[in-house]
């Protein structure tokens, strides 16, 4: 009987990440791509947009520190009754008032150490430096959803791998108990091709849980189910040429930086606000109020009245003095930080760039992987027809060859995330400068819309 050939089913080819992409290939809708995709987060994350209204509640500080350039006006009015029984001037006196008083008094800061000019100063920097924030967490979250997709296009490529590898296997295992049944190998080749069979089969289950994993992220950072992903494309256009430049590009306009930056003038203002209170304040009073029956009956009378008010703080328990020392050294730890924060970016900057140049050699090499195991397949298979290889050593360059692709898909993943990565650590992964197709959020519009308000209990959206 002659014998039979090895199997010499290809598994899956791969000329990008995203050859196995589609989860629901039967579905007629137009393939997601990964900046549709990066678009759906910047507009419906969770995390981003509860720190948009993070942003638009401290906008409300500018609004409460510049409260103190304005009067305070309120209204008083009171009414009782009061009885009266007695004797005056020899004749008996028994009369029943409803006394009464209406009024209004209007207080107005005239100088209160400066402490209001510099509340609202340490109010600006603090909105500056939550607006950097913001746009940290944008960064983030971008950076994670395009993680996110890249990690389905893997796992179901690796799934499709893994899948062939069992159709491949299962084939080999028939061929190998077909040649046993004839007296051509032993049983241990047998045992040796339904042990490989069973470990490719557990592979496979891994591969499923590992991408149910995936689009459970998925579906947290982008907000939808993955349906059918196009393939993802590295962002090198808006990766600098050198790292040097990169590391310039970071330390210049990275968000955590500037938002260090800003919280420093706002400790600043602090220290201001607090030597504020060892100044002597200036306020002006008036008040007018219309009162009936005070004394007799059927009597009214109008009181108005200005009155200027000084007051000079001359000891209070040492108080203030304290909280003065306490925020200069405050303002010194922020000082420190921005080092800090400068030296962490230029880390991640550095770290980043590294990862991006391994993936793109990593590609290179598996890519060459891939077609040497190709090559060492077909002549293990070849041989293994003339007997001059084992059915493990077929096995074995099976194995290898899958272990390249996935390595390949693995390397392939790394060279997108990577370059969104490089990009992130300098600062510039936001949907206005890479031009995602969605409508870019502008936190000034609700800071100019609420600054100079005077009243109103209404958010600026109406609740």
């Amino acid at each position: 009987m002659s014998r039979r050939k090895p199997a010499t089913r290809p598994a899956l080819r791969l000329t990008g990440i995203a050859a196995a992409a589609s989860i629901a290939a039967a579905s007629p809708v137009r393939a997601e791509t990964l900046e549709s995709a990066l678009a759906r987060a910047y507009a419906g994350n969770p995390q981003l947009n509860a720190g948009r209204a993070g942003v638009r509640a401290t906008d409300e500080n500018v609004a409460i520190a510049q409260s103190g350039y304005r009067p305070t006006v309120g209204v008083q009015a009171s009414i009782g009754t009061t009885y009266t029984e007695g004797n005056l001037s020899g004749a008996n006196l028994r009369q029943t008032l409803i006394p009464g008083q209406a009024g209004i008094t209007v207080t107005q800061n005239l100088f209160n150490g400066f402490q209001t000019d510099n509340s609202t100063r340490r109010a600006e920097s603090t909105v500056y430096s939550q607006r950097e924030s913001l746009r940290f967490t944008e960064l983030s979250t971008l950076f994670n959803a395009a993680q996110a997709y890249m990690d389905v296009l893997r796992d179901t490529a690796n799934l499709e791998l893994n899948r062939n590898n069992v159709e491949v296997l299962e084939e080999q295992l028939r061929q190998t108990r077909d040649r046993f049944n004839v007296g051509e190998v032993t049983r241990t080749d047998v045992a040796q091709a339904e042990a490989r069979l069973a470990g490719a089969r557990s592979q496979v289950s891994a591969s499923e849980s590992q991408l149910r994993s995936s689009i459970g992220i998925y579906r947290q950072v982008i907000g939808v189910e993955p349906r059918q992903l196009a393939p993802g494309r590295p962002l090198d256009r808006y990766v600098p040429a050198s790292l040097n430049a990169a590391v310039d590009i970071g330390l210049k306009e990275h968000p955590s930086i500037l938002s260090q930056m800003h919280a420093v003038d706002a400790a600043e203002a602090q220290v201001k606000v607090l030597e504020g209170a060892l100044y002597p304040s200036v306020s002006l009073q008036g008040s007018v109020a219309q009162s009936y029956d005070q004394q007799i009956r059927n009597s009214n009378g109008v009181a108005a009245s200005i009155l200027g008010r000084l007051t000079i703080p001359i000891y209070q328990g040492g108080q203030e003095y304290a909280q003065i020392r306490q925020a200069k050294e405050q303002v010194g730890q922020a000082r420190i930080q921005v080092e800090q924060v400068r030296d962490q970016i230029r880390a991640a900057v550095v770290s980043a760039w590294g990862q991006l140049e391994a993936a793109k050699a990593q590609v290179i090499a598996s890519q060459a992987q891939v077609q040497a195991n190709e090559v060492a397949l077909n002549g293990v298979r070849e041989e293994a027809r003339v007997g001059q290889r084992t059915t493990l050593d077929v096995l074995n360059a099976q194995q290898e060859l899958l272990n390249a692709r996935v390595n390949l898909i693995v390397a392939q993943r790394n060279r997108v995330v990577f370059s969104y990565g490089v990009v992130q650590a300098i600062g510039r992964l936001t949907a206005r400068f890479t031009a995602l197709p969605v409508a870019a959020y502008s936190a000034k519009t609700h800071y100019d819309q609420v600054k100079d308000l005077w009243y109103g209990v209404r958010t600026t959206d109406g609740r």
